[in-house]
């Protein structure tokens, strides 16, 4: 398995700055926010190369604030548009993978609604996912939608393609569920994945080994399924001492894999 961190979790006033600091603090490779231009993500990739890092995937960004599941036309366009976008970021940088929220459930999103138009909002993606052999990965959070495994499984083989799977965050999962059982379920769908650590009483995410995770049990069914791609940090710089974190995960992450 491979180390990551996501380049918004980097603090530095560059883009150079923050890859430098990854690849000094042991990290194999970065995922990168959805530059606004081309032209970003081709500087992001020369950094990248130059400094000897891999960008391993895109963050769709969009997701939030123009959902696929939206009851407005015209706000699930500017999502499919973003993603779209996202698809070509992801393709010029060199990555293989961007991640996805599919939809959101919420007072105006019924959840049977969100289903249906999150699933039509991806297929007219699929054609360009498929001509940049881009992986869309469909990542769970905390959006009141797919709430179990099985249900994630489902969503994904519907398409019947490689082109779409699961970006799988460990630390999200806590709030309503187990991460070595949705690993053992949704199996080699599992494309990328996402740590954070989480505490289960007050309800709030951690660092690295300061929370509820199992990372032993979540260790063994990421062997179990012969996961072996990315890990990655998805978490804040400290307040008072913002480079250390990135270290400091890199570390906890070496004592992870070694459970």
């Amino acid at each position: 398995m491979k180390k990551g961190i996501c380049l918004g979790c980097v603090p530095g006033k560059s883009v150079e700055e923050k890859m430098k600091l990854a690849k000094d603090a042991g990290y194999d490779g970065v995922e990168i926010p959805t530059f606004p231009t081309i032209e970003e993500a081709e500087q992001a990739k020369a950094i990248a190369d130059a400094v000897g890092l891999e960008i391993h995937s895109v963050m769709g960004g969009i997701h939030w604030q123009k959902p696929l599941s939206s009851p407005n036309k015209k706000t699930r366009q500017g999502g499919i548009d973003g993603i779209r976008h996202a698809i070509d970021v992801a393709a010029v940088a060199g990555a293989a993978t961007v991640l996805l929220v599919p939809g959101v459930v919420n007072d105006e999103t019924t959840y049977e609604y969100a289903i249906k138009e999150a699933a039509k909002s991806i297929r007219k993606l699929l054609p360009r996912a498929k001509k940049q052999k881009i992986v869309i990965a469909i990542e769970n959070v905390w959006n009141k939608f797919l709430l179990s495994p099985i249900e994630m499984k489902k969503f994904v083989d519907q398409f019947k393609t490689k082109w779409v799977q699961a970006y799988f965050d460990v630390g999200n999962i806590l709030l309503y569920g187990y991460p070595q059982q949705w690993i053992l379920s949704l199996g080699k769908r599992i494309k990328k994945i996402h740590v954070k650590d989480f505490q289960v009483g007050p309800k709030q995410f951690v660092h690295l080994l300061q929370g509820d995770v199992p990372w032993p049990e979540v260790m063994k069914a990421l062997r179990k399924i012969r996961y072996k791609d990315y890990i990655t940090v998805e978490l804040p710089p400290y307040k008072d001492n913002p480079k250390k974190m990135p270290y400091d995960m890199s570390e906890a992450l070496d004592k992870i894999f070694a459970m």
